[in-house]
């Protein structure tokens, strides 16, 4: 089981790597996952990634506060409304631009809601 968590801690960390420069693929919540695969797996990988320079604050800040930094809030907020408006150019039918509506304002009330990290 330790070599399949940390095979998937280190893909998370693959998407969350491609996540920074594709705003349509979320970063923190696959360092989160990959966090959570390298503490069930790895002592050393563990250690690197929240002591990672980039990576590190948004994983600690989230578990020790639950917190979400404003940057990050704010890149959030611009890529959801990236994909929605790309949904409404695309001409999505009114049925999935409901749907999406309802759902990325969760995932938005859910980001701002969250303490400042």
């Amino acid at each position: 089981m330790r070599f399949l968590y940390a095979g998937l801690g280190l893909f998370c960390v693959a998407l969350a790597v491609i996540g920074i420069v594709l705003p349509l693929l979320p970063t923190v919540p696959f360092l989160l996952l990959a966090a959570f695969f390298f503490a069930n797996s790895s002592e050393r990988l563990h250690n690197w990634i929240v002591d990672h320079n980039v990576f590190g604050p948004m994983i600690i800040d989230w578990r020790d506060h639950g917190a979400i930094r404003p940057a990050a809030k704010k890149a959030a907020t611009v890529s959801i409304a990236a994909v929605f408006g790309l949904s409404v150019l695309l001409g999505a039918p009114g049925h999935i631009l409901g749907i999406q509506a309802v759902v990325l304002s969760i995932v938005l009330f859910f980001i701002w809601t969250r303490p400042n990290g």
